[in-house]
């Protein structure tokens, strides 16, 4: 069955210059991280540093533009950095990505790599449909804070990937929630990859087809299906 995602009017007015490319994925098989994905976790820091060519991951254009977004529905991009960034900033410090399990490794090393946020979610945990919206601040999101499990709300006019049980992701793509994240345990997963104008939408599709090509390598016979490129323009 195809995960309905949708985008909201008010997410398209935000940021006219946003697309996003799905992958669904079937028949996965994760686990705890090995050799080769911690390679190709190092590989993507190599790239990154090679990209930036000595300058810092919010110089970019494309993190320009991503702080631009979270500024403009009230977050300060400095303190709730974008997925992308905060990983760039920890790629590039002597201890390097963290190891996480091998889905995650994958999809963190091509959001490295491509300088754009990439995130997965657990097919099984998604109830009903994801969607992309602006908060009104009642919206339940689910979270673990010392040891204990507690409920956040967003605040109003927040940028929020959500369900129908609560939010999965607040400030677009800055923390996912404990209760759809990959586990050792996930075999169906969604993940998206987002990017702002002026990245080009034939680099979120490269992105996206080096990721479906990791996760063939990873996970033989799944099954993956590759959604064209959606753009709020």
């Amino acid at each position: 069955m195809t995960l309905t995602l949708t985008v909201s009017d008010d997410v398209r007015a935000l940021a006219p210059g946003f697309t996003h490319v799905a992958i669904e994925a079937h028949g996965l098989v994760n686990g705890p991280s090995t050799d080769a994905s911690a390679e190709l976790l190092d590989d993507a820091a190599r790239r990154l540093a090679a990209r930036l060519d000595g300058g810092a991951p919010h110089e970019d254009p494309h993190m320009a533009a991503w702080r631009a977004a979270y500024t403009a529905f009230g977050s300060k991009p400095s303190r709730t950095r974008n997925s992308a960034e905060a990983l760039a900033r920890r790629a590039l410090t002597d201890a390097g990505l963290p190891r996480i399990n091998l889905l995650v490794d994958l999809y963190n090393a091509i959001s490295v790599a491509h300088l754009i946020p990439v995130g997965g979610e657990d097919l099984d945990r998604i109830q009903g449909g994801m969607r992309l919206l602006r908060a009104t601040g009642t919206e339940d999101f689910v979270t673990v804070a010392g040891g204990e499990e507690t409920v956040e709300h967003p605040d109003a006019g927040e940028v929020v990937w959500c369900d129908d049980a609560g939010v999965t992701c607040r400030r677009w793509n800055w923390r996912q929630g404990p209760r759809t994240r990959l586990t050792e345990r996930t075999t169906s997963g969604i993940f998206l990859l987002e990017s702002m104008a002026p990245m080009p939408v034939a680099e979120v599709e490269a992105a996206a087809a080096e990721l479906a090509e990791l996760l063939r390598k990873f996970s033989p016979g799944a099954e993956i299906d590759v959604r064209a490129p959606w753009s709020a323009a």
